[in-house]
């Protein structure tokens, strides 16, 4: 795979992971927009669309982004779990309490939906499309006039777990992990900030969760092929993601989400335009 390649899929997969506009969608189109010459398309899938080595490597390359930025977060929550297996009360163990309670929703609709066979059949370049024209506008009205009094110290079991309920619509290409998250999280009254960190650090579960399933799948292939490409694929992944995590947090505080609803509405109008 050429060096631009890896470098366009990386700066794709790690900008758009942690922000409202759904990186999965992206991915999603990418996939769908092939040539239609099989020659063709089979050349840009070697050359262009990444195999399960890069898809791999890219996810891991944004979990490892999340962990160093959220690292001393992260530290705290396996304490936590370590307080969970020993019954220890503590302000870790609550705050791993409620990152459980955020990601098994998810993981549950996600092993549902994949035995059924439709987490395969929503990648459509119109489910994309109509996905983010329909989350934009609940997105906009959540942070517009939704509350702003409550930090992460105030999340709670039943707050996580309608977090964790409305992470289950990112599971439709368009609709964005980050996004519903936000929404949720905004509409409960959590501050803008405050919400964006609380909805990485879902990521970072989820994420890994795939990962490993990947990995596994991988192994299971026996596809080790490209495994230099898949580094700096990983790398640079992890570079793009550390850069926008850093970027929207510092976004979150000084202006609304409304450039990402406007860039999810272009984006679904577009789509549909060009369908």
């Amino acid at each position: 795979m050429a060096f631009e390649n890896i470098l366009f899929l990386a700066l794709i997969q790690g900008i758009t992971e942690f922000i409202p506009v759904s990186s999965s969608g992206h991915l999603t189109l990418l996939h769908a927009w092939m040539p239609s010459d099989q020659a063709a398309a089979d050349a840009l899938t070697d050359n262009l669309i990444h195999d399960l080595t890069m898809d791999v490597a890219l996810h891991f390359g944004t979990l490892i982004a999340v962990i160093v930025y959220f690292r001393a977060e992260v530290k705290n929550l396996v304490h936590g779990g370590v307080d969970i297996l020993t019954r220890r009360e503590s302000q870790n163990r609550a705050q791993a309490i409620h990152l459980i309670l955020a990601t098994v929703p998810v993981l549950l609709a996600a092993a549902a939906l994949l035995a059924s066979g439709l987490l395969d059949a929503l990648r459509t370049p119109e489910v994309v499309a109509w996905a983010s024209l329909i989350f934009a506008m609940p997105l906009y009205l959540a942070d517009r006039f939704g509350a702003s009094d409550k930090t992460l110290a105030s999340v709670e079991n039943r707050s996580a777990l309608w977090l964790g309920l409305a992470q289950i619509l990112a599971l439709i290409p368009g609709a964005s992990r980050s996004g519903v998250t936000l929404m949720a999280a905004r509409g409960l009254g959590f501050e803008r900030e405050a919400a964006a960190r609380f909805s990485m650090l879902m990521a970072i579960p989820v994420i890994s969760c795939f990962a490993a399933l990947s990995l596994l799948q991988l192994i299971l292939q026996g596809q080790w092929g490209a495994l230099g490409e898949a580094a700096l694929g990983a790398i640079l992944a992890g570079g793009f993601a550390f850069l926008s995590i850093d970027v929207f947090l510092r976004m979150t505080r000084k202006v609304s989400l409304l450039p990402f609803v406007i860039y999810r509405v272009a984006l679904g109008g577009a789509i549909l335009w060009l369908l």
